[in-house]
């Protein structure tokens, strides 16, 4: 299973997966807005690949079976405060 793999020029470390190169048409309008001129980065033999680096690996799969598409967003950022705060029984906030 070949996917075309896409850098936002908006979001930083957002990716989008693609069944084909440069065929974004099951990709809603609202999302290519909000990610922007896709940049290519790569394409990928997800048949051939045990991981991949962020995203769980069947879930792309199932994601790019089922819709077409599968979107890549960062994990949220931690709040460093809150948990030194955490760990030594202070209240955040």
């Amino acid at each position: 299973m070949l996917s075309a793999v896409y850098k936002s020029s908006k979001k930083a470390d957002t990716y989008l997966f693609v069944e084909k190169r440069d065929d974004f048409n099951k990709v809603p309008e609202p999302l290519m807005s909000t990610f922007g001129t896709p940049i290519f980065v790569m394409l990928v033999d997800l048949a051939r690949r045990e991981k991949l680096g962020v995203a769980d690996l069947s879930t792309v799969k199932e994601k790019l079976t089922e819709q077409g598409f599968y979107l890549q967003i960062p994990p949220p950022e931690e709040n460093l405060l809150d948990e030194f705060k955490k760990r030594n029984g202070a209240k955040s906030d």
